[in-house]
């Protein structure tokens, strides 16, 4: 495995950390308007990440830095082809992080503060779905690397009409619904009472809704982008992540049925890292697919100089374990669940 096989690994890893962490926030906060039935519901919701979301972020700015430093080319296409979109999700998540700052000290702006966090958390639950989903399917890309119009002049490619075709839609779906699910499964670890009930029932529903639309994802794949379901099934680790997909969803309606929730959540972020996985599989050794004249990204035309890929690899064998020491701090400081009925009022 050369240095730019590696650091596709390197950024997939970082990509589905974000997933697992960020993606219980994101589901709390879509879950927020249907699951907190009274204050003390919703400030249990805000206190179970208050003191972690803001670390959990940190797994998407290390990955979107890896993929700036090692894949550049990537980097500059995606993020400007996807600019209102990714613009967007950028605002979404900025005024999710002041709703989970502001809405308790400023009770007279509490309902905007409220829909702030559920937008701020529903949007990009749907915007990285349908992100991956267009790079599945391929970008219109020019010789030097560019989105193209029909008329082959470069443009952004930031018209969210055209992002939100039918195939991105439905794996935006499958986002939302992975998402939900492992919001609703971090919800049945850390809350009690009434609260817990409803993200039980919750984690029952969703988990059925996931693995129906897991396989509604395969389909949609196989019937309109079948290159990409042949390059993911003649590969061995994409039907290993298949596999571990479908473990991870078996796994949560398991310990959804015998009332563990641990095991629950453990599936749950399973099957979300193995979807990243799958997606890996199904685009390798392409990062951006293209579907116009142009030649599509691979790891090879748009790697870093070997120098640069071995002072990162370097960076990250010191960083990485730093920063897994201390979310393992972190979460095992603040471990144990909230009692909404005991809550009156706190720092989230």
């Amino acid at each position: 495995m050369g240095l730019g096989e590696l650091w596709f690994v390197l950024v997939g890893v970082l990509l589905a950390g974000y997933a697992i962490f960020d993606g219980f926030d994101l589901g709390v906060g879509t879950l927020y308007p249907f699951l907190g039935k009274s204050e003390a519901d919703k400030a249990a919701m805000r206190m179970s990440i208050g003191p972690i979301w803001d670390g959990n972020e940190v797994w998407l700015l290390t990955g979107g830095g890896a993929l700036f430093a090692a894949f550049p080319a990537v980097y500059a296409t995606v993020f400007s082809g996807f600019y209102i979109a990714l613009m967007l999700l950028l605002f979404a998540l900025i005024f999710r992080a002041g709703a989970l700052e502001f809405r308790h000290v400023d009770p007279a702006w509490a309902k905007l503060w409220d829909w702030a966090f559920f937008l701020g958390s529903a949007i990009p639950s749907l915007l990285f779905g349908v992100a991956v989903g267009n790079i599945i399917r391929g970008l219109p890309l020019t010789a030097e690397g560019e989105f193209i119009t029909g008329g082959g002049d470069p443009i952004f490619l930031a018209n969210l009409v055209t992002a939100l075709n039918p195939y991105a839609i439905v794996i935006g779906l499958l986002s939302v619904a992975w998402i939900v699910l492992q919001g609703s499964t971090w919800l049945s670890l850390k809350t009690t009472g009434d609260l817990y009930e409803r993200a039980k029932k919750t984690r029952k529903v969703m988990v059925v809704a996931f693995g129906v639309l897991l396989a509604v994802s395969a389909a949609a794949t196989a019937l309109l982008v079948p290159g990409a379901f042949a390059k993911g099934v003649a590969s061995p680790a994409g039907w290993l992540f298949v596999v571990l997909a479908i473990a991870g969803t078996v796994l949560v309606a398991m310990g959804a049925a015998r009332g563990a929730d641990r095991t629950s959540f453990y599936g749950s972020s399973l099957a979300g890292a193995s979807m990243v996985g799958i997606w890996a599989a199904s685009i390798f050794p392409a990062l951006v697919p293209s579907i116009g004249p142009g030649e599509a990204l691979t790891i090879a035309n748009s790697q870093s100089s070997p120098l640069t890929l071995t002072v990162m690899l370097i960076i990250a064998g010191i960083g990485v374990p730093l920063v897994l020491f201390y979310f393992f701090v972190i979460y095992k400081t603040y471990a144990g669940r909230i009692d909404s009925s005991s809550v009156t009022s706190g720092h989230y």
